[in-house]
């Protein structure tokens, strides 16, 4: 079966995120990373840009989510990096923002919410996605903080918010509430807010629609790149072993101290990159993809399609040269797209023989054409 990768929209500004609201309107929002979301084929939705500290190294503007009630509430959340007034540190705020009563394609920038603060010790490493979870609850990617092989071991410890996946709950109370089934409350020493952790800098994770499994993109140290998963029954805990462990390979001994691993369904070396984009479990319409885990490289523009199977999860490669994909998202129908960084496009993969429901018209596919066997 034929598929392409086919080019949507062009001209934006270092895209790193694209996402529909699930509202029924079919538009689709693309964040850029020095503070704006603008809307494929419209105008400016939010731009907050004075706001962010955009550098060209990992931060800026990095996540939206919009909630499952934003029809009607007009709520949506971001992830960004904030300079502190008076100080060399920066922090990470997630922040809810609504809709403009007067204009459906405008958020109020005067609405913030700040829901969560989180001071950034480097300027690297923020994770930055942020997405509802078939439960309900906003579940956050943090990175561990920065730095070479996480120096203050913030990844592993169950203090601080760094190297995570948060899970909260943002209607139960101003700004948010713990969930009282998260796995750490009741643990003095531990942050509630914690739903897993032994992460280094989780880019980009996503809930297959389909059953709610959670897959987590985890960008390596030096070596190893890594695709982390969880079961949609789990109860939440799992540490995916940075820094005791990059990949499938031990990193530090020492931080190696005897808790319960979750080892990555899916391991590649540099050889093949130096950056894990996670991506989507296909649910569209393109028969010979559906049930594939999408996730791709931004240094070397490779694209993998993974599978479980017998022996455990595998992937087929389908490289796409000169691609920096910095991120993949889903259409209100279950579509997937993609955003090139470097080049400032959203392309979104395509079959000539299957049927789409999405609103946009074809682009020129040419520069990304490829075949994918049924």
């Amino acid at each position: 079966m034929d598929m392409v990768l086919d080019l949507v929209a062009g001209g934006f500004v270092k895209p790193v995120a694209v996402t529909g609201a699930e509202d029924g309107s079919g538009r689709l929002f693309v964040v850029e990373q020095s503070g704006k979301i603008v809307i494929v084929g419209g105008d400016t939705f939010l731009d907050i840009s004075s706001r962010v500290v955009d550098t060209e190294n990992e931060e800026g503007l990095l996540g939206l989510a919009f909630h499952p009630d934003f029809s009607t509430n007009g709520y949506f959340y971001v992830n960004y990096t904030y300079d502190v007034p008076g100080s060399t540190a920066d922090m990470t705020r997630v922040s809810r923002f609504q809709v403009s009563a007067a204009d459906p394609d405008l958020a109020d920038a005067g609405s913030e919410l700040i829901l969560l603060e989180i001071d950034q010790p480097y300027d690297n490493h923020n994770g930055g996605d942020l997405h509802f979870g078939p439960d309900g609850y906003l579940y956050i990617a943090t990175g561990d903080g920065g730095g070479s092989g996480d120096p203050g071991d913030r990844a592993r410890k169950l203090d601080n918010l760094l190297g995570k996946i948060l899970r909260i709950d943002v209607d139960g109370g101003s700004p948010y509430v713990i969930p009282a089934d998260n796995p750490f409350v009741g643990d003095g020493a531990a942050r509630g807010e914690i739903w897993a952790y032994g992460l280094r800098n989780p880019w980009r994770f996503s809930f297959d629609r389909a059953n709610g499994d959670l897959f987590i993109g985890d960008v390596g140290q030096g070596t190893r790149e890594e695709i982390d998963a969880q079961p949609a029954s789990s109860a939440g805990g799992e540490n995916y072993g940075w820094r005791c462990m990059e990949g499938d390979q031990v990193f530090n001994q020492a931080s190696c101290t005897g808790e319960t691993l979750t080892l990555p369904i899916l391991v590649y070396d540099h050889s093949l990159g130096c950056s894990v984009t996670g991506g989507f479990l296909y649910r569209g319409n393109i028969g010979g993809l559906h049930g594939r885990y999408v996730f791709a490289d931004y240094c070397s523009g490779r694209i993998w399609f993974g599978a479980p199977g017998v022996g455990g999860w595998t992937a087929d490669e389908w490289s796409v040269e000169g691609f920096g994909q910095s991120s993949f998202g889903e259409s209100d129908g279950g579509e997937l797209y993609v955003t090139d960084r470097d080049n400032g496009t959203v392309s979104r993969f395509y079959s000539p023989g299957a049927i789409f429901t999405d609103l946009f018209e074809s682009g020129d596919a040419t520069r990304w054409t490829a075949v994918v066997e049924d």
